[in-house]
Formats: structure tokens, C-alpha cells, sequence
């Protein structure tokens, strides 16, 4: 038996391949499956089924794409009868004490209910070796290293009877199974899907029971205040993506978004009102010039997530570059969250718009420096998480989460100067992109973010 893990950095999410005997188990696929396809082609091996522990809502499931391309059986949970989101489209499913043999393997779906109602984890034992003593436990978003997955998905309704779901999972289901089991979840540290995860991306159930925090709280009232208490923000594309996914997300084919568009006809689409401008240039770039009311956010590890934050859907994207932009990784890194509808990107990049003497717009560029020098005069406002903001921000400072901005845009003053801050400069210059698009003209984004700021060691407040 040989376990192979893939992750997607951006979004925290590991997928995995079992194999035994030239057949190979893909669990919980990313969309753009050909990752998967190039390993088993390398590695001479037949993908004959596909798993998914649940109906995902932080990334787009390639599931459905994977089985349609390697004609794989698709087993999945069949615990979702009756619940708000159930799979629509064609699968076997998959039930508590239920056994997949593939191989010397065999998986055994144990039903593990609380981050959503119809959550499997998956029992793996390996004949060759023993048949009574379980190897390893494909957790998904149950049990995280260091963390649980979130109860809040569905909404306030929900949360309570989820969170007590959770702790019967936690106490009921895994009673049997041995310390020495290692445990292989869906999603580590920087994921959304729960909170205070740790670095390490695998563990075992021993060590979990003896030092993550949730293993502890063995009263129920308890454990559901501590789990609910702790999650952390709700992005509001979780709800659009756990639709998305329940219905199937549709077949790509292909990675799209591969033409060179020229300078003219990209004028055209700029001009229309559905097109999603999309710079994936550095901030101090886009600040220096762009394309009126495009979007910055830039290419890169962090892309999938704001993308998915704040990008309108099911709208034409374009994207706009410059020579070290890799379209095709942007392009993956939106697919990713289900914005399928990339166009294409601007031949020459940017600096094709300059050269054809088009209208540019620019957005103001400060060190924390010059910030300093007159912060008890500016309007700033924070993007920072949460966290962030408690840990330390700059005195007077407006805080409203990057993502949240777009529907919070009534809190902040029009005609007013806006200096905009976040950690290092990336998501102010987001931020910063939103504002203006929604036609607040004085904006101003702090290069260095709040790095620079505790780097020169000016004054923070403390939450």
C-alpha cells in the first residue's frame, strides 16, 4: 500500500492517492485533476474509484471531472438524505461500516458527523501487513492536526446540533481505533475550515488525544462553546461553493483562459459591464498604473482565496500581467474556487494598455514612513484578519477584514483621504482596487503593510 499526497498551498488542501496492485484511490481531488492523471500514468496505475469525505465548501470538488475523464466509480456519502446540501448527480454511496477493497487495501467509511452531516472519514488497513489493526485515517474535516473542522457551515440554525455532533464524533467514533493510527486530513494550517491548526500535516490519533484541545473537553456544553467560539471568519463564498459542489461542478475539459486577447479587442470587453478586470500584477505595479476598475490581487499562493473573497460570479474574467505573470497557475487558482469563466488575458500585459496611450488609472503609493509622519490626521483603515488587528494596529485605525469589505463599504467616508494597510501591502492593494471601483476617489495603499510599520517600531494599539 502506497499513500501519495497533493496539496494546493493557497488553499490549505491536501488530496490523496491509495494504491495497491496497480489500482489507485483518489480522495477528495482539487479541480484541476491532471496532477492526479500524470501520477498514475508515471506510476502505472488505473484509477478505479473516487472518494470524497464530504461536500466541500472552501474549494471547487474535481470529483465529477475526474471520474468523467478515467471512468472511475464515484463513491460517495450517502448520509446527505434530507439535509440542505445533497449530491445530485449520479454516485454510489457510500455508508457507515461500508467496505471498499482495492487491493491489499481495504477502506472502511466511518460516519463522522458535525462540520457537516453527511462527513465520512476513511479506515484504511493494509492486508499485506495486518487485517485487524488499522493503519492510518483519511480524516477530511473532522480531525485536523491540532484542530477540528468547523460546525458553523450551515448557518445559526444548524451550528448548535452540528457542534454536538462533532462531539460525539469525536468521543463515540474513534473509541476503537488504536493510538498508533495515523491521521491524514483534508486541509492544514492557513485553512478556514477550522482554526488553530498546526504546521504539521500529519499526526496520529495518539498524540492527537493527548495534545489537541478539543480530545480534552470531555463535557458536551462545554466542547460546543469552546468549538463555536473559536471559528473563524465565515467567507460568504462557502455557501455559493457547498451549492456548487452538492450540484456538480460543471466539466472543464481543459484549463481555460489559455488566448492571447489583442489590445483592441480587449478594449472592447473592458468597456462592457459584466467583464471582470483581473490584475495579477505586484501592488506597487497596479498602484502605478492600471486599467480603471480592475481588480488587484496578485498572482500567486494567496490568489484562489481573495479571488473567491471578492470576485463577482459567473461573470467573463480577464486577466491583465506583465512578462512574469503565468496565466495558466492564475487561471488553475481560479478554477479552483469555481470561477470557471476565464477569458483570457491581455496580450503584452499592462504594458500594452500604456503603450496604446489608453486610459490608465493609479492609486497613490506611501511608505509607513510618510504614514507615520501624520497618522493622527489620516482616515486608515485595516484590512488585517482578526487576529492580526488584536495582536497590534495603528491607533484610530477602522478595521474591517479584506474580505468583507465589499458589503461594508457603507461604514466607510466618501471624500475623505483613505490610507488603506494590511500585513505586507497585498491585500491593501486589494482593498484599495475595491474602493475604487466603487468610486471612492482618495485612496491611498501603504506599501509594507503593517511589517514595515513593526519593523520601524512605531507605536501599535493592542485588542
Amino acid at each position: 500500500m502506497l499513500l501519495q499526497k497533493f496539496e494546493v498551498a493557497g488553499l490549505a488542501h491536501y488530496s490523496y492517492i491509495l494504491s495497491s496492485d496497480g489500482k489507485a484511490v483518489v480522495i477528495d481531488p482539487q479541480r484541476d485533476i491532471d496532477s492526479y492523471l500524470q501520477y498514475v500514468s508515471a506510476h502505472h496505475l488505473t484509477i478505479s474509484h473516487i472518494l470524497e469525505t464530504h461536500i466541500h465548501a472552501d474549494y471547487a470538488s474535481g470529483a465529477l471531472e475526474l471520474a468523467h475523464v478515467s471512468g472511475a466509480e464515484l463513491w460517495l456519502s450517502g448520509h446527505d438524505d434530507g439535509e440542505e446540501y445533497a449530491y445530485k448527480f449520479k454516485h454510489r454511496e457510500f455508508r457507515d461500516g461500508q467496505e471498499l477493497k482495492v487491493g491489499t487495501v481495504r477502506i472502511v467509511a466511518l460516519h463522522t458527523p458535525g462540520h457537516t452531516p453527511e462527513h465520512l472519514s476513511f479506515v484504511v488497513y493494509d492486508d499485506r501487513r495486518s487485517g485487524s489493526v488499522p493503519a492510518l485515517l483519511l480524516s477530511g474535516d473532522f480531525v485536523f492536526v491540532g484542530s477540528l473542522g468547523r460546525p458553523d457551515l450551515l448557518g445559526e440554525a444548524a451550528k448548535q446540533r452540528l457542534a454536538s455532533e462533532l462531539f460525539h464524533s469525536l468521543r463515540g467514533r474513534l473509541r476503537e481505533l488504536p493510538d498508533g493510527v495515523e491521521i491524514h486530513p483534508a486541509h492544514g494550517a492557513g485553512s478556514l475550515c477550522g482554526s488553530g491548526m498546526s504546521e504539521r500535516q500529519e499526526s496520529t490519533l495518539g498524540y492527537e488525544r493527548a495534545c489537541n484541545p478539543y480530545f480534552a473537553e470531555a463535557d458536551e456544553a462545554k466542547f460546543v462553546q469552546k468549538i463555536l467560539g473559536s471559528v473563524p471568519p465565515f467567507p460568504d463564498y462557502y455557501k455559493r461553493m457547498k451549492r456548487l459542489n452538492a450540484e456538480g461542478p460543471r466539466l472543464l475539459g481543459c484549463i481555460p483562459g489559455k488566448t492571447a486577447i489583442g489590445l483592441k479587442q480587449f478594449q472592447d470587453y473592458v468597456g462592457q459591464a459584466e467583464s471582470v478586470m483581473l490584475d495579477l500584477r505586484r501592488p506597487e505595479a497596479f498602484g502605478g498604473a492600471h486599467i480603471p476598475g480592475a481588480y488587484s490581487i496578485g498572482a500567486g499562493r494567496n490568489l484562489s482565496t481573495w479571488a473567491a473573497w471578492v470576485l463577482p460570479y459567473d461573470r467573463p474574467i480577464y486577466l491583465i500581467g506583465d512578462d512574469a505573470t503565468n496565466y495558466e497557475q492564475a487561471t488553475r487558482s481560479l478554477v479552483r474556487v469555481g470561477l470557471d469563466d476565464v477569458q483570457g488575458y491581455l496580450q503584452g500585459g499592462m504594458a500594452a494598455w500604456i503603450e496604446g496611450g489608453l486610459e490608465q488609472a493609479h492609486i497613490p503609493q506611501v511608505s509607513v514612513e510618510e504614514l507615520h509622519a501624520h497618522a493622527n490626521q489620516a482616515f486608515v483603515l485595516d484590512v488585517t484578519s482578526d487576529g492580526e488587528w488584536k495582536s497590534g494596529h495603528v491607533g484610530g485605525a477602522t478595521h474591517i477584514m479584506a474580505g468583507n469589505l465589499p458589503k461594508q463599504l457603507n461604514e466607510l467616508p466618501r471624500g475623505t483621504e483613505i490610507y488603506v494597510i494590511c500585513g505586507s501591502g497585498y491585500r491593501s492593494s486589494m482593498a484599495s482596487s475595491i474602493l475604487a471601483k466603487a468610486g471612492f476617489g482618495k485612496i491611498v495603499n501603504v506599501l509594507g503593510g503593517m511589517t514595515a510599520w513593526n519593523q520601524q517600531a512605531f507605536p501599535v494599539v493592542k485588542t
